[in-house]
């Protein structure tokens, strides 16, 4: 009867000790604009969006791949805003620095009523594996407004983990977005060469 006593204390002191520890701690991360030298200057106004994502990585947590058809949330790292405007900011200032004007706006401001073009961007597949990549699929339309002559494209960019860990999962991430950035830039510099 003295040892059931003393395992139940014991127990019950284990069950208070796992209690009292505090759990792992809250990792945030963020997209970053990566893109490379800045494009000659422009005064042109591109307005960004609508800019949709997935519904499997529309979340707080990163999901991450961990075999065919398998995904983990994970509760302790996650984006430190919602993904879609996190992907939309770090897309405006890639764009911004890759098209050499500072007026590449979210289409939900002001600014984006008096707009030279307009970008859509649907992004099919947001993809992360730990330790190995960062991929995205996204396809993409510009129009021109004033004659609203339109220019379609589709971007598909797997950037390689440099690293370990979440931090450098973003930054493939970062890297991955600035590519697609680069095709988008591109494709707005062809299309305003366009004569009307």
């Amino acid at each position: 009867m003295r040892l059931l006593a003393i395992l139940g204390i014991l127990v019950v002191a284990a069950g208070m000790a796992a209690g009292c520890s505090s759990p792992p701690p809250f990792n945030f991360y963020t997209l970053s604009a990566v893109a490379g030298p800045s494009g000659a200057p422009s005064t042109w106004v591109v307005a960004l969006g609508p800019v949709t994502i997935p519904g499997m990585v529309d979340r707080p947590e990163i999901v991450v791949s961990t075999g065919p058809n398998a995904v983990k949330l994970d509760d302790f790292n996650r984006w430190a805003s919602p993904l879609q405007d996190n992907l939309s900011h770090a897309l405006a200032e890639d764009l911004s620095i890759l098209l050499g004007t500072p007026q590449v706006v979210i289409n939900t401001l002001p600014l984006a009523a008096e707009a030279d073009l307009r970008v859509a961007v649907d992004v099919r597949s947001f993809d992360s594996t730990l330790g190995d990549s960062a991929a995205l699929d996204a396809v993409w339309t510009i129009r021109r407004v004033k004659d609203k002559k339109t220019l379609s494209g589709h971007s598909s960019v797997r950037e390689g983990v440099v690293g370990g860990g979440y931090p450098a999962l973003a930054g493939a991430h970062s890297r991955a977005l600035a590519k697609m950035s680069r095709e988008i830039a591109d494709a707005i510099i062809a299309l305003q060469r366009d004569p009307a």
